[in-house]
């Protein structure tokens, strides 16, 4: 498993709200891949791609609110 976690400066977490932060990026042997954006003040936004060409979508606020949190499946995946 290859991960890569990174620190980012001053981008708009998903309340709004202007924060700095941790960008985990990770992928496996067969092919799922992670991208996971955690913000100083709470909030995290992941992506997940899976195997079989699905792909998950779920932001979260920092009070713990779903924003977001879909499944699409990519077609001729």
């Amino acid at each position: 498993m290859s991960v890569t976690t990174k620190h980012f400066q001053t981008e708009q977490a998903p309340c709004g709200r202007m924060s700095d932060g941790e960008r985990c990026e990770a992928e496996d042997e067969q092919g799922l891949r992670t991208d996971e954006m955690s913000y100083g003040c709470g909030c995290r936004r992941v992506r997940q791609e899976y195997h079989d060409g699905s792909v998950q979508v779920q932001v979260v606020r920092h009070d713990g609110k779903v924003l977001t949190d879909e499944t699409t499946w990519l077609h001729g995946a």
